[in-house]
């Protein structure tokens, strides 16, 4: 049976020699790269915003007990219900219990990484119904039949030419059709669903724990149209996404669109506080929010490791990651890819099917360089490496192989023993077909260093 580690490396050595993907990726994260670069150059203080925003989510993460019962509290006065789910079948079974209580059956959905983690859209069509992505990206790859492609730019592998024959296909629109002619239809497709769909289901990028309020940032409007249309509003977000108060967003917004999207803020960004009110005009009569744990408490449990939940899902370390930009994000066979996703997903999924994430990395820090919350990913990934080791879970050739490494490499002695020529068999025969498959082999001298010195030091004493 072939495990999930050796599937990654089956579709990562064929996107990486894949030219057309490569040109499309690098092509659309060198425009984000040129936007962050701007934005980011408009923060007076960029070092000192990361640094407290560092804090603040350190401080939340220390205590979560309280500030998740202050946002139940508070959300609950305002006539919104709160939902705790353990894990994914959880929080399938609280949303269709919703969704039969209302005899609802259409469901438009805003873009959301943590509906993929709970694999809403193919529960609820198993069970009869519709369940629409409204974000254009998210809805380019759910024509296709794809999973995201990126935390921030779901369509992010895709050329405009690749969506303007999609579109071509499904919708009869012109096969070379401009982004501004694919966005009117797409728009033309969706409006219709907005006013006929019955639950309108998003995540949130921040709890808010004094106001129990939750907050959406968005680009399109779609995320507004599905929580003020439909007349059950169901938000599902993590519980690491809290933050203690209304005013940290005054921080946070403009963190996560500079690294995000490279704007100052994201266009639409709303404050949801529970269902419509008897003052209120619009707005939807029940609202839930599901609080989702799904693994985060064991990664929560890990003292070095728990800066993972930091997270705020901007999406720079995968911009910035050389093994993302190369492989791609569907590789990674989860939700969250690139270098946060290898260090939570091992946490959150399972060491045993996902620690191969945490060797996915060339380890040169440029995701902890450029994280907004200053998690130090890279470290992460070591200390993922570690705790793989201790639990034992390695294979034995890797086992046996790394002992007697160690054992040559503790004493001059040992490291001498065997000749350059048979340490050269010794490569060839062990490494040749899986390190050397591109690569040179490296070649071992006749002589180590050591030997030649003291070669050098007789011929000294001769003289």
């Amino acid at each position: 049976m072939t495990s999930i580690a050796d599937e990654f490396l089956v579709a990562a050595e064929d996107k990486a020699f894949d030219r057309d993907h490569r040109r499309i990726l690098n092509y659309n994260i060198g425009k984000y790269d040129v936007a962050v670069e701007r934005g980011l150059s408009r923060i007076a203080n960029l070092e000192n915003a990361k640094r407290k925003a560092h804090t603040i989510k350190w401080k939340v993460m220390e205590n979560l007990d309280k500030f998740l019962p202050e946002f139940e509290s508070n959300f609950q006065r305002r006539g919104g219900k709160v939902i705790w789910a353990n894990d994914a079948e959880e929080a399938q079974a609280e949303i269709l219990q919703i969704m039969q209580r209302a005899n609802a059956k259409t469901v438009v959905k805003s873009k959301s990484m943590v509906t993929e983690e709970i694999h809403i859209n193919e529960f609820l069509e198993s069970h009869g119904i519709e369940s629409l992505e409204t974000d254009l990206g998210e809805y380019i790859v759910q024509l296709l039949g794809q999973p995201p492609y990126h935390i921030v730019t779901p369509a992010m592998h895709l050329s405009k030419e690749d969506i303007a024959k999609l579109f071509h296909e499904r919708f009869d629109t012109p096969i070379d059709a401009t982004p501004e002619q694919l966005t009117l239809k797409a728009r033309e497709l969706l409006r219709e669903k907005y006013l006929r769909a019955d639950v309108g289901i998003t995540g949130a990028n921040f709890l808010i724990a004094d106001t129990g309020s939750i907050a959406i940032s968005e680009n399109e409007g779609n995320a507004r149209l599905c929580t003020t249309f439909p007349k059950i509003h169901i938000a599902i977000v993590g519980i690491e996404k809290i933050i203690p108060s209304m005013a940290d967003l005054d921080l946070f917004w403009p963190l996560l669109s500079t690294h995000g999207t490279g704007q100052n803020l994201t266009v639409y960004n709303s404050i949801l506080s529970g269902p419509r009110q008897p003052d209120e005009t619009d707005g939807p009569e029940e609202m839930y929010v599901i609080l989702l744990d799904n693994g985060r408490t064991n990664l929560l449990a890990q003292k070095d490791q728990r800066q993972g939940l930091y997270c705020i899902r901007c999406g720079a370390c995968l911009n910035a990651c050389p093994i993302y930009k190369n492989v791609g994000g569907h590789t990674y066979n989860t939700p969250y890819s690139g270098p946060i996703g290898s260090v939570i997903t091992p946490h959150m999924r399972g060491m045993e099917d996902f620690k191969h994430l945490s060797y996915a990395s060339s380890l040169c820090g440029n995701c902890s360089e450029v994280c907004p919350v200053k998690i130090e990913i890279h470290k992460m990934l070591l200390l993922n490496r570690r705790d793989a080791v201790k639990e034992g879970i390695v294979t034995k050739k890797e086992k046996w192989g790394w002992a007697l490494w160690k054992k040559g490499m503790l004493t001059r002695k040992m490291m001498d023993f065997l000749s350059g020529k048979t340490k050269n068999r010794i490569l060839n025969m062990f490494f040749k077909k899986g390190w050397g498959y591109f690569r040179d082999m490296p070649v071992v001298a006749d002589k180590s260093f050591s030997k030649q010195w003291v070669e050098k030091d007789k011929g000294k004493e001769k003289e």
